[in-house]
């Protein structure tokens, strides 16, 4: 049999590494059988090889180092190779079998508190381990409070975890594998658990750590001013209104002082960050233009940012439906729908719309934020209401989540009492909801853009008006929500609430006030010197900058903007609204001079319940009492109407001394 030439070197029991090598040379014996001379690793001492020629007289064959003559070598010793490759497959299985291990020790626990989340929030287990005779799991319960919410999870597992108490398994606890199986084991069994109560399969004396979450308030996206625009309805002939509407548009009407009417919505509008503002006009609109124009510009006046105020008013356009003025409030705005497609407005996404002779105080994005909430198509802003004056509101039903049910435009007789409600839904107490059955429509409204120009263009298009037509019936198709405004509201429609409101304003304390530093009311610049008063008794009244009094009376009245009160003159429950322009001295000599009568009231004139028109000429020893308590009377050549036994006297009108009315 063949034998090695080269030793086998062995230290300390391992073999020493032999490797073939070119050199290598097999040789046959003289006598024996043939053998192999292998060499040695480099620097390594062992026997030199034979010179060629001697080798190839002995007949020996060089070996080289190949996969075919090394799979030769191997085939000479089989168990070798059965050894190599049999370790090499251990090796490779051993270390596979280390990694899956160790992968499935760091995911176990939250495999497990994966699996428990899952079934025990639904109050049940898996039906594996209700079969009888399988083991089952102790388990801890967290409970957590009403307002905790399921929110996404991220991980290696998806899975929806609580915000509120998060209770986390201690990794490096060595007994974990341990108490886990003597919880697999345990014989205690569980009950079904409650709906609401949040538990994790992990027990008691497991090593954990705690971590308190505050739970966050999940609210509906807030209100953005930037995405509101409001439409001021400015256009209406204000007949209730009239005498003060026969020169001016209702909007324009004096109120305060020195104030218009127009000034109200305008001002909630900016204090409440809204600053894409349309006004809808039509008649009488010279007056009220030239204050708006004076007020609300970016060139001089009051500046408000990047906003705009924009008129529009009523014109003639292409069709026959171009050329008919606004019918109603609806249809201004329908002619008008075009202007909401442009594109510098495709980002509002809602539109308010607005009355121009209401006198309140309102954060519209607090409204707009209702209807947000409430993913109302259409909000309606409302007030309890009695019933002196609800016969002259729109009137509405409304269930127990604030939904509008039914909604009547004033209402008159039986169909007045069916609207009768329970207004202690709204907070009221059960002495007030008595006195104020009623929830009235502010005529305020807030609309989503898409669903307004739906309901002009398409749903209702033959519609011209909001309170009598166009929420009335939208009521049975959209989500109409209301909005309950628990503060003072006046609705400046006629005479008598005009005067009303007026006069309101001075008592103590007043109902109503313009004074708030936080939310002042914006008016036209006219940089007039303070009131000049001179030995005058004045008892709850407001006296307006620029006036000249002299001498005079004033109790429960408001005197307007560069009034003239001469010696002798008594108010009382009288609204002056001043005047344009001042009258210099020598004119007002001159006049007197000459039999006439200049701007304001002379002497000893005595006047009360009364409302006296910007620049109304008012002479001496005149007597306004209406001591006959006339209701209703047109005197138009003599200067003056009485309306709800409120006398009005007209703007620009003579009053001759001695008049008595």
């Amino acid at each position: 049999m063949g034998v090695f030439n080269g030793a086998a070197h062995r230290d300390g029991g391992r073999a020493l590494e032999v490797c073939l090598r070119p050199s290598c040379r097999p040789s046959l014996g003289r006598s024996g059988p043939s053998t192999l001379s292998l060499g040695t690793r480099q620097g390594s001492p062992g026997p030199r090889p034979a010179r060629r020629g001697h080798a190839e007289s002995r007949g020996s064959f060089h070996v080289h180092e190949s996969v075919r003559e090394r799979w030769q070598f191997l085939n000479l010793q089989p168990r070798v190779f059965i050894r190599e490759v049999m370790g090499f497959v251990f090796s490779v299985l051993a270390l596979i079998t280390f990694l899956t291990f160790c992968l499935s020790l760091s995911l176990l626990p939250e495999i497990l508190v994966d699996w428990s989340l899952r079934h025990l929030r639904r109050g049940l287990f898996d039906p594996p381990f209700r079969r009888r005779g399988r083991p089952e799991m102790d388990s801890c319960f967290a409970s957590l409070k009403v307002s905790a919410r399921p929110v996404p999870g991220g991980g290696i597992i998806n899975r929806s975890v609580f915000w509120g108490e998060n209770l986390r398994v201690g990794p490096i606890n060595k007994q974990f594998g341990a108490q886990l199986c003597k919880s697999l084991r345990s014989k205690t069994r569980i009950g079904r658990v409650k709906p609401g109560i949040a538990c994790s399969v992990l027990t008691s004396d497991i090593d954990k750590e705690t971590t308190t979450f505050q739970a966050p308030v999940l609210e509906t996206p807030r209100a953005d001013p930037k995405s509101v625009a409001s439409i001021i309805l400015g256009g209406g002939a204000g007949t209730r209104l009239f005498p003060l509407t026969s020169r001016r548009a209702k909007p324009a009407v004096p109120i305060g002082g020195c104030y218009r009417l127009i000034d109200i919505p305008m001002s909630n509008c900016i204090n409440s960050g809204i600053r894409k503002i349309f006004i809808l006009t039509q008649f009488n609109s010279f007056s009220l233009n030239r204050h708006l124009s004076r007020t609300y510009n970016f060139d001089n006046g009051v500046s408000f940012g990047d906003g705009f105020v924009e008129v529009l008013a009523a014109t003639q356009t292409p069709g026959d439906a171009g050329k008919r003025w606004f019918q109603g409030t609806a249809d201004a705005v329908r002619q008008f729908i075009w202007v909401f497609e442009d594109a510098k407005n495709k980002n509002v996404e809602h539109i308010l719309i607005l009355s121009g002779d209401h006198l309140y105080r309102m954060n519209y994005m607090d409204f707009v934020q209702k209807h947000i909430d409430t993913n109302a198509d259409i909000t309606v802003s409302c007030v309890p209401m009695d019933d002196s004056r609800a016969s002259d509101c729109g009137l509405m039903k409304i269930d127990r989540t604030g939904r509008i049910i039914q909604f009547a435009e004033k209402p008159k007789g039986k169909e007045l009492k069916a609207m009768q409600v329970d207004t202690t839904l709204l907070g009221l107490s059960k002495q007030d909801a008595v006195n104020l059955p009623y929830i009235a429509s502010m005529g305020v409204y807030v609309f989503k853009t898409d669903v307004l120009l739906k309901l002009l263009r398409w749903s209702y298009p033959s519609c011209n008006d909001f309170g009598s037509e166009i929420i009335p019936t939208a009521v049975t198709e959209h989500n109409v929500q209301a909005y309950l405004f628990n503060d003072y509201w006046e609705d400046i429609g006629t005479i008598k609430s005009f005067f009303d409101a007026n006069l309101a304003l001075t008592e103590q304390p007043p109902k109503f006030e313009f004074y708030d530093p936080q939310t002042p009311f914006y008016t036209s610049p006219r940089f007039l010197p303070p009131s000049k008063v001179d030995k005058c008794r004045i008892v709850d009244a407001i006296i307006s900058h620029g006036c000249f009094l002299q001498e005079c009376s004033i109790e429960h009245s408001i005197v307007g903007v560069r009034s003239r009160l001469d010696y002798g003159v008594e108010f009382k429950d009288t609204m002056m609204m001043g005047a344009d322009y001042y009258q210099t001295e020598a004119e007002i000599a001159s006049l007197l001079a000459q039999g006439k009568v200049p701007i304001g009231v002379g002497q000893n004139s005595k006047i009360s319940h009364c409302i006296i028109d910007k620049n109304a000429r008012i002479g001496k020893n005149v007597v306004i009492h209406n001591t006959d308590g006339v209701q209703e009377a047109d005197r138009p050549e003599e200067g003056f109407y009485i309306r709800s036994g409120i006398t009005v006297i007209l703007k620009n009108a003579t009053i001759k001394d001695g008049t008595i009315v």
